[in-house]
C-alpha cells in the first residue's frame, strides 16, 4: 500500500467515524427529566452513595467525585505537583516525584485499581499507573494523600496497570510499547530490528499488608503492545488476562501496519505457576535502576530509595506460564465477568464481542489444542476457547463492565453508545446513546466479584456542544445512567477534570467512618516540628536560615523576621498546632517562586526561599481557616549581603 491509498484509507475511516459517532444521537432515549433530576439530587447535608476514584489522564491527578451528584469533592495530587497544597514544591513532599530519571513533576494517569480482598472493594487503598514514566501510585483512603511511589523498570510505557489480583496479592503493571532491554548494548540496536531485539514486560508488584511495595518478579514476553488487563477471579484466581495488539511487530505507521491481522491476542498469564518458578530459583536477577518513594506517617516526610536489580522469567523458557488467545481485532478492553468464568475481549476494530470461556481454555491447555505457536508461547484454537459472539452490538467495543445480576455493559467509540447485553445468552437487550465517543465505562464495584448494579458511568472524548465553549481544549463529558431496571436511563451529564479514562467506585459508608479526624500533635516525628509557640526559632546555618514557626488560628510564630540576607536560603518549617481534621493552615511568601506549603493538622511542612532582592515581603495563611484569616500574615526584611542587620524574630512586639 503507498502513501496516497494510506492517506486516503485513513480520511475515509475518519469521515466514516465523523458520520457514525461526531454526529449528535437523536435523542437520549428513555429518560424522564424529572424523575432524573430526583435521583441526582443530594439535598444539603447529605452525603453521596459512592465515592468515585477517577483517573485525571493528562493532569497525572485523581478526582474524587460523589455519585449520584456529580460533584467534585477533592483534587488528588499523586504524579504531578499540585500548586493548591505544595505537593511536589514543600521539601517533605519533592521525594515522591523522584525517579531514576530525576525530579519528574508530571506524567499521564489513565486506569484506577482499588484494593481488594477475597474478589471485593476494602476501602483500604486506591492504586494509579504513571503511563509516560513508568510508575505505580498508593493512595491511601483513610487520608486520601499519596503515600507511595514505585517506579516500573524495563518499562516504556505503564499503560497496562495497575490491575490488582482478587486478594490484593499483586498489582500488575505491563509496557505499553515494547522496547529492547537489558544493557546498554542490548538497548541500543537498530529500530528496524523490532522482530529480533523488542521485548515487552509484565510487573508483578507485590503491596505487604501495610502497603509496602516491591516488584516481585517480571515476566519478559514477545515484542507485542499490551493495552488492558484483568485478573481472574473466584475459578479463574490464579489467571491474568492482557489484551495485546501489534502482534505484527510492526515499528512505523502502525495506525496502518499494526492493524493487517484479523485477530491478534489476549494473553493469558498462570501466575500461580510463575510463582512456582520464582520460589524453586529459576529467576534471573537482572541489573535494573529504578526508585521506590514512601511518605512517612507520622513524620510527613517523603523518601527515595534506589533500587538496582528484579527478578526476571522470560515466559517462552517456562513452560505452562502463558498462552495465546486469538482476538478479534486490535483490542482494547480485555474484562472478566463477576464468576470468573468469562473473559470479554473488545476489538476495537471489530464488528463483534468475542467471549471466552474459561472452562474451555482449561480443558483446551490439557489437550493441547493448539493452532500453532507466536514467538514460542503456545496459541490456543479460537473456536476450542469461545464461549460464542455478540453480533451487532455496535461500533468500535472498547470496554466491558457487569451489573451483578448476569449483564455486560460495553461502551461503543464509534457508535458512541452504551450497550447491554446478556452473558448467558449473548444477547444486545437495549442500548443507549452517549455524547460523544465513549471510551470507558464504570459500574460501582464492576471490576469485583459483587458489582453494585445501579449506576453506570461513561466518560466520553468529545463533548462538542454539550456544555458552555471554552476554547478548543473542550470540557470532558461523564455521563450518569441508571441501570437498577430493564432500560439504561440517562439521568446527569457533568464535565471532569482533565481527560479520565478509567474509575473505580466503592460504596461511601465503606470509608467514609474510616476517615482520621484527629492527628495528635505529640505522633509528629519531624524533625524540625515546633510544638509549642515557646519553641519557636531561627538558626543560622552558614547561608541556610532555619524559622521553626507555628501557625494556629490566627498567626504564625514569629510574624516578624529581620536579618535575612540575599544569598540566604531560607526554610520555613510551619508546624500546624491545630489537631482537628478541617482545619489546615497555608503558608506563601512574596516572591516565592514555588508555591504554598498546606500544612495539615498536627503536621510540619517546609517551604525553601531563596530571596532575590531587598526588600520588605509578607507572608500570609492561604487557606481559610477563621474570621481572622485575613489577619493571618507577617513581614521579613531581606537586607543586603554582607550588612550587619541582626537575625532578630518576634511575635507581638
Amino acid at each position: 500500500m503507498n502513501i496516497h491509498s494510506i492517506v486516503r484509507t485513513g480520511l475515509l475511516f475518519t469521515a466514516a467515524a465523523a458520520v457514525i459517532g461526531g454526529c449528535k444521537p437523536k435523542a437520549p432515549g428513555s429518560v424522564d427529566t424529572g424523575d432524573a433530576a430526583s435521583k441526582v439530587y443530594v439535598a444539603p447535608g447529605k452525603h453521596d452513595e459512592f465515592y468515585n476514584i477517577v483517573s485525571g489522564g493528562f493532569n497525572g491527578q485523581m478526582s474524587v467525585v460523589g455519585l449520584p451528584s456529580g460533584r467534585v469533592l477533592k483534587i488528588l495530587p499523586v504524579f504531578s505537583v499540585h500548586p493548591e497544597n505544595g505537593y511536589g514544591f514543600s521539601e517533605e513532599s519533592k521525594a515522591m516525584l523522584n525517579t531514576s530519571h530525576g525530579f519528574v513533576p508530571w506524567d499521564d494517569l489513565h486506569h484506577i485499581s482499588l484494593s481488594v480482598t477475597n474478589g471485593e472493594h476494602d476501602g483500604r487503598w486506591a492504586f494509579g499507573n504513571a503511563n509516560n514514566t513508568p510508575r505505580v501510585a498508593r493512595v491511601d483512603l483513610t487520608t486520601f494523600e499519596t503515600t507511595e511511589i514505585l517506579e516500573i523498570p524495563n518499562s516504556a510505557g505503564n499503560h497496562s496497570s495497575p490491575f490488582i489480583t482478587a486478594n490484593s496479592e499483586y498489582i500488575v503493571a505491563s509496557s505499553r510499547f515494547s522496547v529492547p532491554i537489558g544493557d546498554d548494548k542490548s538497548r541500543d540496536v537498530p529500530i528496524n530490528t523490532y522482530k529480533e531485539n523488542f521485548k515487552g514486560t509484565v510487573s508483578f508488584v507485590r503491596a505487604d499488608k501495610e502497603g509496602d511495595m516491591h516488584i516481585a518478579f517480571q515476566l519478559v514476553t514477545p515484542g507485542v503492545n499490551f493495552d488492558l488487563a484483568r485478573a481472574g477471579k473466584n475459578k479463574s484466581h490464579g489467571w491474568f488476562f492482557f489484551s495485546t495488539y501489534n502482534t505484527e511487530q510492526a515499528h512505523t505507521l502502525l495506525e496502518v501496519n499494526a492493524s493487517q491481522k484479523d485477530k491478534d491476542f489476549i494473553m493469558a498469564v498462570n501466575w500461580k505457576k510463575a510463582e512456582e518458578y520464582i520460589k524453586a530459583g529459576k529467576g534471573k536477577i537482572v541489573k535494573a535502576k529504578y526508585v521506590h518513594n514512601v511518605l512517612d506517617h507520622s513524620s510527613g516526610i517523603a523518601t527515595s530509595t534506589m533500587k538496582d536489580e528484579v527478578i526476571q522469567l522470560n515466559i517462552k523458557e517456562f513452560p505452562e506460564i502463558a498462552y495465546m488467545i486469538p482476538c478479534p481485532k486490535s483490542p482494547h478492553g480485555t474484562d472478566v465477568d463477576p464468576t470468573g468464568e468469562y473473559i470479554i475481549g473488545s476489538g476495537k476494530l471489530a464488528a463483534i464481542i468475542p467471549v471466552f470461556s474459561f472452562t474451555k481454555m482449561m480443558k483446551a491447555i490439557e489437550t493441547k489444542d493448539y493452532e500453532g505457536t507466536y514467538d514460542g508461547i503456545p496459541v490456543l484454537k479460537y473456536e476450542s476457547v469461545l464461549k460464542g459472539e455478540v453480533t451487532k452490538p455496535g461500533l468500535g467495543p472498547l470496554h466491558t463492565e457487569f451489573d451483578g445480576r448476569g449483564y455486560a455493559y460495553t461502551s461503543m467509540f464509534v457508535s458512541s453508545e452504551v450497550v447491554k447485553w446478556d452473558i448467558e445468552k449473548l444477547e444486545v437487550v437495549d442500548r443507549a446513546p452517549t455524547y460523544y465517543s465513549v471510551g470507558h465505562l464504570m459500574v460501582p464495584g464492576g471490576p469485583t466479584t459483587k458489582p453494585h448494579g445501579k449506576y453506570l458511568v461513561a466518560y466520553n472524548k468529545i463533548t462538542k456542544d454539550r456544555y458552555l465553549p471554552t476554547g478548543p481544549e473542550l470540557a470532558h463529558s461523564a455521563q450518569l445512567y441508571d441501570i437498577s431496571g430493564d432500560k439504561i436511563k440517562l439521568l446527569l451529564d457533568f464535565p471532569t477534570i482533565g481527560e479520565p479514562h478509567y474509575a473505580e467506585a466503592l460504596p461511601a459508608s465503606l470509608i467514609k467512618d474510616k476517615q482520621v479526624k484527629f492527628y495528635p500533635l505529640e505522633k509528629n516525628t519531624h524533625p524540625y516540628a515546633t510544638k509549642s509557640p515557646d519553641a519557636t526559632k531561627i538558626e543560622r546555618k552558614g547561608k541556610e536560615v532555619h524559622v521553626y514557626m507555628t501557625s494556629i488560628r490566627s498567626h504564625f510564630g514569629p510574624d516578624n523576621i529581620e536579618g535575612i540576607k540575599l544569598g540566604d536560603e531560607v526554610y520555613f518549617h510551619v508546624t500546624n498546632l491545630e489537631q482537628d481534621w478541617d482545619v489546615p493552615h497555608g503558608f506563601a511568601i512574596k516572591g516565592a517562586n514555588t508555591a504554598e506549603a498546606l500544612i495539615m493538622p498536627g503536621a510540619t511542612q517546609t517551604l525553601k526561599w531563596v530571596p532575590d532582592r531587598v526588600g520588605v515581603f509578607p507572608f500570609y495563611c492561604t487557606d481559610f481557616c477563621s474570621a481572622l484569616h485575613q489577619e493571618m500574615q507577617g513581614y521579613i526584611r531581606v537586607s543586603p549581603a554582607g550588612s550587619n542587620v541582626s537575625l532578630i524574630y518576634s511575635l507581638g512586639k
